[in-house]
């Protein structure tokens, strides 16, 4: 059976969270402070501990340090000071999550609906620490560049816990896959894991997608509709290009991330929700906050463990392994074995990559597509030539008193054309990303649609 330690020296917290954990069905032991826990650790060693931050004789750390790191306990801790330095303590102690008091039910329930068997655990811990032993591949990420060995051990000391994560890199550096990559060596990846780009959401319907919305809502609200926060209940939710989403929206994402509830629209009804946030973005989050983008309180908030991303020019041999790697998938896929020529091989370490690793499977991909049938060398095509940002040198006139949606617009459409209808290039130029410039044409398109149906019933009722 399960065995749980409970050490607070609270004895009214300590016996409310015995009796929430035995509700359960698991055992339990109690201690008032770290001696007393000691003795607990020898009689029987647990699955989960719950220990206050400080305690009479020590800290929660103090009683960590005695856990054999080969037993697989799970080490909650519990505090009542909720601050980004608390949150920072526990991480750094090695708890795989924290509560604060008064302890809530549902986020003790989560974490024991989480628990896998002990035996389960030692598996997990071992199966990760053989990947790193590999040295080429972590989860769903490859490249064996001491850059990439240092984002393993930052992932791998922080995928077990349930603090916030900020992702940042250039586009195409592959924070979503490092985002899936915390998910998978999480206790959480028997749940979901829900991607969102908060820059391809019509910020009409943001507040909608992430929170859900009752049936009547608004217009257009036939059913009632659950957000993504429900739905990654138990789970991970990643939230890509975040300083994206409007400001408004970013206050009530703060108080669900401090209080696990939140409210969809249309309804003043509560919903509890237990979801691991993991954020990103291909801006430098502190200029963000400096532009108005992000809010200072959420970046703290979010920021808790930073992880940033080396661009692929600074990886060096990951650049041909990752070639070949897509090449592997290609050849498994069509049943051939195409190599690459040696030209290519030059080209893949003297190119700079601008667009990162999402450039290099773009060119793989033509490569093996433009090679002919009769030959196992990949055709021989030349790599995307970017186009330089400060060499953007065309103006763009804006009238005083013009409207901001109008600004946007035409700036977006001069930009546009400038960069000769290249959507990609056109939002690294802006600064925003790819789908926040299919997002807002297809808001032009919609527009302008309905400015020629009204043309033509004026045009009718003019007849």
């Amino acid at each position: 059976m399960v065995h749980a330690l409970i050490v607070d020296d609270d004895p009214d917290s300590r016996n409310a969270l015995a009796a929430m954990i035995a509700e359960d069905g698991l055992t339990t032991a109690t201690a008032s402070d770290l001696r007393e826990a000691r003795i607990q650790l020898v009689r029987q060693v647990p699955d989960v501990v719950f220990c206050d931050l400080y305690l009479p004789d020590g800290t929660g750390a103090d009683l960590f340090e005695d856990l054999d790191p080969h037993q697989g306990v799970e080490f909650v801790i519990v505090t009542g000071r909720a601050t980004v330095e608390s949150a920072v303590d526990a991480l750094k102690m090695g708890a795989s999550d924290y509560l604060v008091k008064p302890v809530d039910l549902q986020r003790v329930k989560a974490i024991l609906g989480r628990l896998p068997r002990t035996g389960d655990l030692k598996a997990g811990i071992g199966t990760l620490r053989g990947e790193l032993r590999r040295m080429g591949r972590l989860g769903l990420m490859s490249g064996s560049s001491p850059a990439m060995q240092k984002i393993y051990a930052q992932i791998a000391r922080v995928a077990p816990t349930a603090l916030s994560v900020m992702l940042v890199g250039e586009s195409g550096t592959g924070k979503e896959v490092a985002a899936q990559t915390l998910h998978q060596l999480s206790a959480r990846n028997r749940h979901g894991f829900l991607a969102v780009n908060c820059g391809a959401i019509s910020r009409n319907l943001i507040e909608s997608e992430m929170f859900g919305h009752e049936r009547g809502a608004f217009t257009g609200a036939e059913r009632q509709h659950r957000g993504y926060f429900e739905r990654a209940n138990g789970g991970t939710l990643f939230l890509d290009e975040i300083t994206e989403m409007p400001i408004g929206l970013q206050v009530k994402l703060l108080r669900v991330l401090e209080t696990g509830m939140f409210m969809r629209v249309g309804t003043t009804a509560e919903i509890s929700t237990d979801v691991r946030l993991i954020a990103a973005t291909n801006r430098d989050p502190e200029k963000a906050v400096a532009e108005g983008k992000l809010r200072l309180d959420l970046y703290h908030r979010l920021n808790v463990v930073p992880i940033s991303l080396p661009p692929l020019r600074e990886r060096g041999n990951d650049i041909e392994l990752l070639a070949q790697s897509f090449l592997d998938e290609l050849n498994d896929q069509h049943g051939t074995k195409k190599h690459f020529p040696t030209a290519i091989k030059d080209t893949l370490l003297s190119y700079r990559w601008p667009g990162n690793v999402r450039e290099l499977k773009n060119y793989v991909q033509r490569a093996y597509i433009m090679s002919r049938p009769d030959t196992h060398e990949t055709a021989i095509v030349p790599v995307q030539i970017s186009l330089d940002p400060f060499a953007v040198r065309s103006t763009v006139t804006i009238p005083f008193g013009t409207a901001l949606e109008d600004v946007d617009r035409q700036l977006i459409l001069a930009t546009l054309e400038h960069c000769g209808g290249n959507r990609t290039r056109a939002a690294e130029v802006l600064g925003i990303s790819l789908k926040t410039i299919y997002n807002q044409l297809s808001e032009y398109k919609a527009n302008e649609k309905g400015k020629d149906e009204d043309a033509e019933m004026t045009k009718k009722g003019a007849v």
